[in-house]
């Protein structure tokens, strides 16, 4: 069975293991064991934390495979970002110039560096092992933070957004950061985002221009790139955009992948989730059956899982109850896939 629960600390070197894995291509999952021994802190600082006003608490979640003991997946969230340190993106909009004498008036796009999503709650993290890469474990994977979020609404800010990893080559060459970043930093593309994920986008960010890049001064490759996701996030592109996510013209400073936004109460799983006590039983009627995502509505002792039941008469077999850490009356918060 999958299980997706929260990181604890003897989760360390099966986080190491997904680190090396992504091959660099996350920034928030260097391959830096000081680094993911506080990302493992931060998350159990948060969830034991008594939280009444959100602020810089990070959850992350890993995906267990129960019956080898594995960990294949991991996901996460930040309930604000930007309040520690600038967060910076690039938004696109047109300056115009124009001459009345010469009768001339152009638009031309132009990339302004920006903190426009500080104090917004993020998505982050998401990462699958590469045999269990499937639509399926995505689902579970991905929507369980909203579940997640749904059942402890005041811990995150109105705002969500989702960065997604931008274009690049077999060798992680950004054609984006090898038209402007590279200019200002001695360093290639894959170093920049570890340095980024050991330390903040500021760090940084603080050496690139901050007076307006004209996009036709970029290669035209670059120019191509911006707002394009890395092929392989396609598919999750396409599940947040059926949640209601969309793309409002913000890139990353570094690969100019996009960010998507949405507002957390418009968001399909967290407006059709639904709490229900379900019955327990060792055997299930097998008919009005469709996949359904269920949660339990714990903090520290999250718990969510992927299975099939009957949303209208909700019953769970003794084993997902167990793999839930449910008690006799327990409630728990589900949606459907």
């Amino acid at each position: 069975m999958l299980i997706i629960r929260p990181l604890a600390y003897p989760d360390l070197p099966a986080l190491e293991r997904l680190a090396i894995v992504s091959g660099g291509s996350m920034t928030t999952l260097p391959a830096n064991r000081d680094h993911l021994n506080e990302l493992i802190m931060r998350t159990q600082n948060s969830m034991r934390k008594a939280v009444e006003q959100h602020h810089d608490e990070s959850y992350h979640f890993v995906m267990e495979d129960t019956e080898h003991g594995e960990i294949v997946g991991v996901c996460g969230i930040d309930a604000s970002v930007g309040l520690n340190g600038p967060f910076y993106s690039y938004r696109m909009e047109e300056v115009v110039h124009a001459s009345s004498e010469l009768q001339i008036h152009n638009r031309v796009p132009a990339l302004h560096l920006c903190q426009d999503y500080t104090g917004s709650a993020r998505l982050c993290t998401l990462f699958l092992d590469g045999e269990h890469r499937n639509e399926t474990n995505l689902q579970l994977l991905s929507r369980s933070r909203l579940l997640f979020i749904a059942q402890h609404r005041q811990r995150f800010a109105n705002r969500l957004i989702a960065e997604l990893q931008g274009v690049a080559d077999e060798q992680n060459r950004s054609p984006f950061w090898e038209s402007l970043g590279s200019h200002f930093f001695s360093m290639d593309f894959t170093k920049a985002n570890y340095l980024t994920g050991i330390n903040s986008k500021g760090f940084i960010a603080d050496l690139m221009p901050h007076y307006p890049v004209y996009v036709p001064l970029l290669s035209q490759e670059a120019q191509h790139a911006l707002g394009q996701p890395r092929p392989d996030m396609a598919p999750v592109k396409a599940l947040l955009e059926r949640e209601g996510f969309v793309y409002r013209n913000y890139v990353d400073i570094f690969d100019a992948g996009p960010t998507l936004e949405s507002r957390v109460d418009a968001l399909h799983s967290i407006t059709t989730s639904q709490l229900c006590t379900p019955a327990i039983t060792t055997q299930r009627d097998a008919t009005a059956l469709q996949q359904v995502l269920v949660a339990n509505t714990e903090t520290a002792a999250f718990r969510c899982i992927l299975t099939e039941l009957d949303p209208a008469q909700p019953t769970l077999l003794q084993a997902e109850a167990d793999a839930l850490q449910l008690t006799p009356g327990a409630a728990v918060r589900l949606v459907a896939v």
